[in-house]
């Protein structure tokens, strides 16, 4: 077959092929050409999921009347300088806007600031239209109807008119974080309306913006990240462990305040939460990567979703090393969820009235009808409890002393050991310990709230940073190997293991190149026993060749610790004494990563004075 020219509508139509992947797409890369173009306000209308209509309006600079037709013209852009490196906008491959005009009706209005009226420029499946006078406010409407009319094929891999409207949303909110100072709003009959009202610039407006998206109890749960190395800045907010979801759809990765998918970041995120959460649960986090334009490729895909930076190794040490480290410095926090839910598992009873007439004689209840008993009455006197003991003498005394005569009396010991506590544990964050509920659960008191913790999740905690600091903080004990173990792989391989084995020595494995196309082991680390050698060392050349790093072998040496640790804490059912108790909270308190065990799951529950007063109706 003869080699022919492409028409100038299928090369459009190829490039949009690439481009606009679905409705939400073209979405993308209207708001982002409004942002662009100093946008303060950015409304977006659909229809039919974005099918039937999108229209963008925006009150930005405008476009030119003479430059309308290059806009929706094959690469022609205003965003790139000579240097393609230096890319400072969101948009720069003028490929946008001539690939939906090549897909769609497309109609473009626009006014700049000094010009007189409107122009508008139509584009109908690849076909232009003007430009010609219209009458409109500054700034620019793009209005998009019947997307992927001159290519059906693709029309039919769209998914519902919902499921497409929840994509445009979720792009808008991607997108209008990085941008808290532009107000945003969608709406269209296919959707409920949505609005973020701008909420300025700063930490605070970048906070209460992420709020706008994420929810009210984002900032509650959330950690301030700011960090940098070697040129490249990490700022942003990372929430703690026990706030996370089922999926990653709440991680929001920004380069250079482009919102981007990386799954180098994304990698780096799930790292640095590795010790701290289930591998089944995924954090929740807000980060912005800043750096020289030129040490990052954001040209990789036309989508612009994916980068490439030129030192991964130093964007995921940057990022794993800065949530790590503010997670260490902020405390033993407990997420909010947890006492929501909490509050909410909580269903106030009602007691049945009876009919027969009930009497108190020394503590015991005597009714008239002499089939009723006190172990039928659900006012019957508790077991033995501890009641807290006051200084002074006054009613409630009497009435405690009333209820708890006889066999239900508390001992001189039981009313000495439930004494008020010291001041000082009170205001510690988990307070003083108060009694042990089911022998494996401690309820402690604060000055303003009541905690619960899970003894054995803690202490497993406890024990494993101690086991992790120990194993860490010098070379571990190494097994020599009898024979040698030859492992083959291929030269790429085997240079990056070399490259990193001292590293690797540090952990107990001790590896040396044995010619061109393989590896020799001659050590082990002790604590792993018996390990298939071969798939270690495949799975860490795998590692190192994707992230240029040899975690891996750690996070199998801390797997052990985490075993290890399951096995040496505190087991449920043990009843601790006061002391263990309070000793145990302390050492908490002091513990990095304590919130959560090692498998992931909450070490306690912080609730409010105020939301137990609410569950009482006092608020």
């Amino acid at each position: 077959m003869a080699i022919k020219q492409l028409t100038e509508t299928i090369i459009n139509q190829i490039a949009a092929g690439e481009v606009i992947e679905r409705p939400a797409s073209v979405v993308k890369e209207l708001v982002e050409n409004a942002i662009d173009a100093g946008a303060t306000r950015i409304d977006i209308v659909t229809a039919g999921g974005g099918k039937n209509l999108i229209r963008i309006t925006d009150n930005g600079s405008g476009i030119p009347s003479d430059e309308l037709a290059l806009a929706v013209s094959r690469h022609c852009t205003s965003k790139l300088t000579d240097n393609v490196h230096d890319i400072q906008a969101l948009g720069f491959r003028g490929e946008a806007l001539p690939s939906i005009g090549s897909i769609s009706r497309l109609s473009l209005k626009s006014r700049t600031a000094d010009a007189d009226s409107g122009f508008e420029i139509a584009v109908n499946g690849g076909r232009m239209d003007g430009p010609r006078p219209t009458g409109m406010n500054g700034g620019t409407i793009v209005e998009v109807r019947d997307l992927f009319f001159s290519t059906p094929a693709r029309l039919k891999f769209m998914k519902t008119d919902r499921a497409e409207a929840t994509a445009i949303s979720d792009v808008v909110k991607r997108t209008a974080i990085a941008f808290p100072h532009i107000r945003f709003s969608i709406n269209g009959s296919d959707r409920t309306p949505l609005e973020m009202a701008a909420t300025g610039v700063g930490s605070e407006g970048m906070l209460e913006r992420i709020s706008q998206v994420l929810g009210k109890e984002f900032p509650e749960n959330a950690i301030g990240i700011d960090a940098m190395r070697d040129g490249v800045r990490l700022t942003g907010f990372a929430g703690i462990p026990a706030f996370n979801r089922a999926n990653s759809l709440h991680q929001f990765a920004y380069v250079n305040g482009r919102p981007v998918r990386d799954k180098q970041i994304w990698g780096a995120i799930r790292g640095a939460y590795a010790d701290v959460m289930s591998r089944d649960r995924h954090p929740v986090a807000v980060l912005f990567l800043n750096l020289d334009p030129e040490l990052v490729d954001v040209n990789v895909h036309p989508a612009k979703a994916d980068v490439r930076f030129r030192d991964p190794g130093l964007v995921r040490g940057l990022i794993v090393g800065a949530i790590r480290q503010a997670l260490g410095q902020s405390g033993i926090r407990a997420a909010t969820t947890g006492a929501e839910a909490m509050l909410q598992s909580f269903r106030p009873g009602g007691v049945e009235p009876r009919s027969a007439t009930q009497t108190w004689d020394n503590g015991n209840i005597h009714s008239s009808n002499q089939n009723y008993s006190t172990q039928q009455s659900p006012f019957r006197p508790f077991e033995t409890v501890p009641v807290a003991a006051s200084d002074g003498h006054g009613l409630a005394e009497a009435v405690q002393e009333f209820l708890y005569d006889g066999a239900h009396a508390l001992s001189a010991d039981a009313r000495a050991s439930t004494s008020s506590p010291a001041p000082e544990l009170l205001s510690m964050p988990l307070g003083a310990a108060r009694a042990q509920v089911h022998a494996n659960y401690i309820v402690a008191q604060t000055d303003d709230s009541l905690v619960i913790v899970d003894q054995h999740a803690a202490h497993e905690r406890l024990v494993y940073e101690a086991l992790k600091n120990a194993l860490h903080s010098r070379p571990l004990p190494a097994q020599m190997l009898l024979i040698p173990e030859i492992v083959d792989l291929p030269e790429d391989d085997v240079g990056r293991l070399v490259a990193h084995a001292e590293t690797l020595q540090r952990f107990g494995l001790g590896i040396e190149s044995f010619g061109p196309g393989a590896i020799a082991v001659r050590e082990t680390p002790s604590m792993l026993g018996e390990i298939d050698t071969q798939q270690l060392i495949r799975d860490l050349a795998d590692e190192i060749a994707e992230h240029d790093t040899s975690d891996g072998l750690k996070a199998i040496l801390d797997h052990v610790a985490a075993t290890m640790a399951c096995h040496g804490s505190v087991r449920a059912g043990r009843r601790l004494k006061p002391d263990e108790m309070n000793a145990l909270l302390r050492q908490m308190e002091a513990t990095p990563g304590s919130g959560t065990c090692n498998h992931g799951r909450p070490t306690y529950i912080e609730l409010k004075l105020t939301d137990i007063e609410r569950l009482f109706g006092r608020r």
